[in-house]
């Protein structure tokens, strides 16, 4: 059962970690002026919040019966529907500030953030935990995990390897800093650059691919 939940996050993860702008945010942070502890202060509040917000999705969905006989409950599946479709027409609005070119350049809050303060650096990490897409994919990895019926074991490795995944995008520019903390000032500002430019079409893409996944699952549980 352990196996089958951390399955169940793996796409939720993976989708939550590729957030440019909070990568942005943090690859900032790491090259200002000011030192790094304002960015280690934003990864720490980041892994809190996720695993606060999944864990209460959990709790919650585990209070109402996500799982029933072994599988969905009908509640869970039409929740998957309801999430997938606010995913599409999130990427599609994503989608079109691409097409249109709204986002090709770094927003105003960024040029912000080169002597931020360790507490703004920690709210700015909860508000990027609670924006639509990643406050979304966190609800499904939470109800992912609830629906199994899993022992309370099972449960938390769940929520720890949904937050560890949605981490790893923060951990690369980390983990350069630390490894390469000269020479790799020169990549974490290619990386920021490129994140900012292709910021729309990461979250486009993204969006569209778990929606269809979510779509798929309650499709299939419904009709089974």
């Amino acid at each position: 059962m352990i196996g089958q939940a951390i399955g169940e996050v793996l796409a939720f993860g993976v989708g939550v970690a590729l957030s440019p702008l909070a990568i942005v945010a943090l690859v900032v942070m790491l090259v200002a002026r000011g030192g790094t502890r304002p960015a280690w202060a934003f990864a720490g509040t980041w892994v809190l919040s996720l695993t606060l917000v999944a864990s209460l999705v959990l709790l919650l969905a585990d209070g109402a019966d996500a799982s029933a006989s072994g599988a969905p409950a009908t509640w869970v599946s039409i929740v998957k529907i309801v999430v997938g479709l606010l995913l599409v027409l999130f990427g599609v609005r994503r989608w079109g500030e691409r097409v249109s070119g709204d986002e090709t350049e770094a927003p105003n809050w960024m040029r912000k953030l080169d002597d931020v303060k360790m507490a703004k650096a920690a709210g700015l990490a909860a508000l990027f935990v609670v924006k639509p897409k990643n406050l979304l994919l966190t609800i499904g990895a939470g109800i992912a995990v609830a629906q199994l019926g899993a022992s309370p074991a099972a449960q938390v490795v769940g929520v720890a390897a949904f937050v560890a995944l949605g981490t790893v995008g923060l951990a690369i520019p980390l983990a350069i800093q630390l490894l390469m903390p000269h020479r790799g000032r020169d990549l974490l500002i290619r990386l920021r650059d490129w994140m900012v430019r292709e910021n729309a079409t990461i979250i486009a893409v993204l969006c569209l691919v778990i929606a269809a996944k979510l779509l798929g699952d309650a499709l299939i549980s419904l009709t089974s």
